[in-house]
């Protein structure tokens, strides 16, 4: 394929699959402030220059904005996109002031925060409820069926027939969820809960390393436990029992995420593991090309990154917001605007920094780095 057709598609996958998060997650702030009676000026996706908008019956500039990777909205009161207080709303009459987001009391204030990345982890949950529907629910049991020789579960004692009921002190629901916990873990020492002809056993066990490459420059590292289970199994349930399995996914997947940022943090797992915009672009179109239905399983696993990176407590992230929130009703009062305004523009390093240092990861991963050191040598 041409490559730039390819860089076409790939950047039209990755608007497909963001544009329509950024959105929903906006529009989870905007609702929660319109229930509260917030007059929304402007609601913008994307970030820079206005490529074309419209300006509704309440006032609200709707607006779609030239870069794709981000949005806002920005309340009546707010100075900018960061709803930093403005001072001048001190001087509006009371009944103005009341229809700015700094006017509402802290309370509402925090839940219009909070909306936003509770829209996507609900949203989530909708995409998954959707995909189960038409897939079924993975329920292959968590039950050996093969051990293979020399390996991890072989050393430990694994035996076909065991049933593993818990991976390091957590519960076990299907095979896929015991596969994912151990591929997790690489070198590291887990304890097995397993039924063994009707009885309890903790086994020990350490997965062994393995690299793996996915055929487009992403490497990882795994745990590999050496173990088969039977044939896959897929079920269509009933309605209550899929939305069911689709929370158990979405908490599934959070709960991988702070399992992976707690071992980058601790050193058990390499922070060039990290990618940004591109990788996530480059994945969009990867992903594209295997159906919709795996595009929208992505969706999914999107949208729960989007939630959960924004509730993080860096300030111009919501999660930084409703942190000054509860200082602000511990205390019965807001921070000085000044500790404030430092902390705005320490969590803006902090994020610049972050966005430098994945952005020189996902060159890295497509080899442009070596490219370049090659032409020099």
């Amino acid at each position: 394929m041409n490559p730039l057709l390819t860089i076409l598609i790939t950047v039209l996958c990755f608007i497909a699959a963001i544009g329509p998060l950024i959105f929903v997650h906006e529009l989870g702030h905007y609702l929660a402030g319109r229930a509260f009676g917030v007059q929304a000026d402007m609601f913008s996706i994307g970030m820079g220059r206005e490529l074309f908008g419209w300006t509704d019956k309440r006032g609200t500039r709707w607006k779609v904005s030239a870069l794709p990777i981000g949005g806002y909205v920005k309340f009546a009161g707010d100075m900018g996109p960061a709803s930093t207080p403005d001072p001048a709303w001190l001087a509006q009459p009371p009944e103005q002031r009341a229809r700015t987001l700094q006017g509402r009391p802290v309370w509402q204030r925090f839940l219009v925060v909070l909306a936003g990345p509770a829209t996507n982890f609900v949203a989530a949950i909708a995409i998954f409820t959707l995909y189960f529907a038409i897939t079924g629910v993975p329920q292959t049991p968590a039950t050996i069926s093969q051990v293979a020789p020399g390996t991890a579960a072989a050393a430990a004692g694994l035996r076909p027939g065991d049933h593993v009921v818990s991976v390091a002190g957590r519960s076990v629901a299907n095979f896929e969820d015991m596969a994912q916990m151990i591929m997790l873990r690489p070198g590291q020492r887990l304890i097995l809960g397993i039924e063994r002809g009707g009885a309890y056993r903790a086994v020990p066990v350490t997965p062994q390393r393995k690299h793996v490459s996915d055929g487009a420059g992403n490497e990882s590292e795994i745990g590999l436990l050496g173990v088969a289970s039977g044939r896959s199994v897929q079920t269509r349930v009933g309605p209550i029992a899929t939305v069911a399995a689709s929370f158990r996914e979405t908490g599934h997947i959070l709960q991988t995420m702070m399992d992976v940022i707690g071992q980058i943090v601790g050193g058990e797992r390499s922070a060039k593991e990290l990618g940004g915009p591109l990788k996530i672009a480059q994945f969009s179109g990867q992903v594209a090309t295997f159906g919709w239905l795996p595009f929208i399983r992505f969706m999914a696993f999107i949208s729960i990154n989007l939630g959960f990176i924004n509730l993080l407590p860096i300030p111009l992230l919501d999660g930084g917001h409703l942190f000054f929130y509860i200082i602000e009703g511990v205390r019965r009062r807001p921070l000085p605007a000044q500790t404030q305004e430092w902390a705005f523009r320490s969590g803006l390093a902090l994020l610049l920094g972050f966005m430098l240092f994945v952005t020189v990861n996902d060159l890295a991963s497509f080899g442009l780095w070596r490219r370049l050191a090659g032409l020099i040598g």
